[in-house]
């Protein structure tokens, strides 16, 4: 039995509330899975910014609530701008631009 795995990324103040917990929950409670909550990693330019470690307890706990397993990824490299999409935030400063698949 093949179990998906979602990553979710935690946006402070925009997709972190227990309403949007609740929302998920509901969208994947009867899948086989896992969610892996993903502090995000700041960066240059980004308007955003990483959810607080309440506010992750908090989400993490609804999703629990909901009998879903639930892993909160732990952030590395954030202190030398090395954490995942950092880098990529870095080399966009530098003048290469992302490329765009065609929708």
């Amino acid at each position: 039995h093949r179990r998906i795995t979602w990553e979710y990324v935690l946006l402070d103040g925009v997709n972190d509330s227990e309403k949007q917990a609740r929302a998920l929950a509901a969208l994947i409670q009867d899948i086989p899975s896992k969610v892996n909550l993903i502090p995000f990693n700041p960066f240059p330019g980004t308007r955003h910014r990483r959810s607080g470690p309440a506010a992750i307890a908090r989400f993490q706990a609804v999703l629990m609530a909901h009998d879903l397993t639930v892993v909160t990824r732990r952030t590395r490299g954030d202190d030398i701008a090395a954490a995942c999409g950092q880098l990529a935030g870095q080399v966009q400063a530098r003048g290469r631009q992302p490329a765009r698949l065609a929708s």
